[in-house]
């Protein structure tokens, strides 16, 4: 990405054309006594509207997405007795 520091003055006398830079990719940095205090960017493009349920019926999956692991169920259980006592 090529970056261009411009001062102030200049940035007011070129902003049609700093814009149209920034539009192209570059990057334009505008500067006061040599310091960067503004950034000049394109606007981001117009996203197109979310529409609530546009996955329905798209994805599969069941209630049980792990089945239960008699292993597993038996080490809770021993936790949940001995929690208790």
């Amino acid at each position: 990405m090529t970056t261009r520091v411009v001062n102030t003055h200049e940035a007011k006398s070129r902003l049609s054309e700093l814009i149209r830079e920034a539009e192209e990719g570059v990057e334009v940095i505008v500067a006061r006594n040599g310091h960067p205090v503004a950034k000049i960017v394109p606007w981001p493009p117009i996203r197109a509207a979310r529409v609530p349920g546009a996955w329905a019926g798209l994805v599969g999956y069941s209630n049980d997405v792990v089945g239960s692991d008699e292993e597993i169920v038996a080490m809770f259980d021993e936790s949940a007795e001995a929690g208790m006592s």
